[in-house]
């Protein structure tokens, strides 16, 4: 195997060997790509732990709020159109109940992932504790092969 040194005269190299220097900073930028965290948006909600068993009758909701989020960036209220700030009205009002009523939240296929984000933002924020998606079940079909 043949190497190149330099000349033969016996003079040093002039040239800096960068193929080590590279090496060294690809290594380094790979462990900056490897622990940088990874960026997530995720909100944060406690559901409760699904159950066969039927509440006890008096402890049965008779009323049920259902939000539903249109691709048309739309908030319902049950069926009625509202904004943000009507939202966060609904859901205070809905608080002094003596019994806290359901709250849904069903948003459609194409609805905006931006406005599902700051609506259940704001649902956490207001401190509902009866809280549930609905209308799941629509799209079980899509995840079976």
């Amino acid at each position: 195997m043949a190497m190149s040194g330099g000349k033969d005269d016996g003079a040093p190299m002039m040239e800096m060997n960068m193929t080590p220097l590279i090496d060294v900073l690809l290594v380094l930028l790979i462990m900056f790509i490897i622990t940088i965290p990874v960026a997530t948006h995720a909100v944060n909600i406690d559901l409760p732990v699904a159950s066969n068993e039927p509440p006890p009758p008096d402890q049965v909701d008779p009323i049920k709020n259902k939000i539903v989020l249109t691709p048309t960036n739309q908030i319902l209220w049950n069926g009625t159109v509202i904004n943000q700030g009507e939202l966060v009205r609904n859901l205070q009002q809905s608080l002094r109940f003596a019994v806290e009523p359901e709250l849904q939240f069903e948003p459609e296929a194409n609805a905006s992932y931006d406005l599902s984000a700051k609506v259940l933002n704001i649902i956490k924020a207001s401190g509902v504790t009866k809280f549930g998606f609905v209308g799941n079940e629509k799209y079980r079909q899509f995840g079976k092969g």
